[in-house]
């Protein structure tokens, strides 16, 4: 009888647990600390979703999917994790990252607009466009809310069936012909087959492939929150979110929870040496930069954040993950900034590989084999 070992329940552990639960094989969960915690990727209270992905074509059918199944964990949960409001991006109607988004929309015959000029301020009052830019509206993006998600991921799991091991860190995998021994702080555990999905601790956890591992690199990201001027602007029920591209570039939320509008810089983010390692202050001249970038594109907001908070994440040098079979284990990482939206299907496929050795999803660019240098 199949039975799989999952190393770690964070965002994409969490997602596979459940969807191997429910698929009937026996699985369990090992976290050094618990689902949900605050020691991982899913971090900053709201994550954008959104299909027409500058981030290349191919992934707009896995994102399809996975919309499907963020509806199903909503169904199990039994509350809101997806909360559909639209998405703008914003920037130059020449830049790179507007094209790649009208690209992937053209590809897959997506529902979106191109807004200019008047229709932009009247349909999206809290991002003004500047001479020569455009708003692209992506009408099936919206936000998730991470931790709650998580979460609900692991609950469901554990409702079909499935165990976490909380607050139990894994040591070693050793893999023979007919298995994985997993040794955890409270014993030698074994099982069919491992998925190792540590999230940011993917290097440090000596559980990865060497080569693998040195290739990664763990990075600091920061979100900044900012009062609302006028209340009527950014409402969570309404407001899109939004990308704006060009200088300056960030990531800007509703106020989901009212207390501010979530900015998220996109600037190089800090590399740490491990999760362990991560600062939970923020250095003063990043929260210049980005109040520079609020004061100078977004009227709506007092300038002055009234919170800041940092997580981490590990990345590839091409900005795609690491998903794939190595012998018996899965391996399911460094999905670099961007693989929240996606963490219900990753999770399904993860179960496809667990039960066949295969998939019939395309994930040919988040295969482990690959060519990866250092991240920079």
């Amino acid at each position: 009888m199949t039975s799989v070992a999952v190393v770690g329940t964070g965002t994409v552990g969490s997602m596979a647990l459940w969807r191997l639960a429910e698929r009937g094989i026996h699985a369990v969960g090992f976290d050094t600390y618990a689902p949900g915690h605050d020691r991982g990727a899913a971090g900053g209270e709201s994550r954008i979703f959104r299909t027409a992905y500058k981030e290349g074509p191919r992934y707009v059918p896995l994102l399809r999917e996975a919309r499907a199944l963020w509806a199903e964990l909503e169904r199990a949960a039994g509350r809101r994790l997806l909360t559909p409001v639209g998405g703008v991006t914003a920037g130059p109607r020449e830049h790179p990252k507007v094209r790649a988004v009208l690209d992937a929309a053209r590809a897959h015959d997506l529902p979106v607009e191109v807004l200019t000029g008047e229709d932009a301020r009247r349909r999206v009052p809290e991002h003004p466009l500047r001479d020569g830019e455009v708003m692209v509206v992506d009408h099936d993006a919206g936000y998730l809310r991470p931790e709650p998600a998580v979460g609900a991921a692991a609950a469901a799991a554990e409702r079909a069936g499935a165990r976490v091991a909380r607050y139990t860190p894994v040591r070693e995998l050793r893999e023979d012909a007919a298995g994985v021994t997993v040794l955890a702080e409270d014993g030698e555990h074994r099982f069919t087959h491992a998925v190792l999905a540590p999230g940011p601790w993917a290097a440090a956890s000596g559980l990865l492939p060497e080569p693998l591992a040195r290739a990664l690199t763990v990075r600091a990201i920061t979100s900044t929150w900012f009062p609302r001027r006028d209340e009527s602007l950014f409402d969570p029920g309404r407001c899109p979110i939004a990308i704006r591209v060009g200088e300056p570039a960030y990531s800007c939320f509703p106020a989901v929870d009212g207390a501010g509008v979530k900015i998220n810089l996109h600037v190089p983010w800090r590399e740490i040496a491990s999760p362990a390692a991560l600062a939970r202050s923020v250095p003063v001249a990043y929260v210049r930069q980005v109040a520079r970038a609020v004061a100078e594109t977004l009227p709506g907001l007092d300038p002055d954040p009234v919170r800041v908070a940092t997580y981490c994440d590990a990345f590839t040098s091409d900005g795609h993950g690491l998903l794939g079979g190595h012998g018996r284990t899965v391996l399911a990482a460094a999905f670099s900034g961007h693989g929240f939206k996606l963490a219900p299907v990753l999770g399904d496929i993860i179960a496809d590989l667990v039960e066949t050795g295969a998939t019939a999803r395309d994930i040919g660019h988040l295969a482990p084999n690959r060519t990866l240098r250092r991240s920079p």
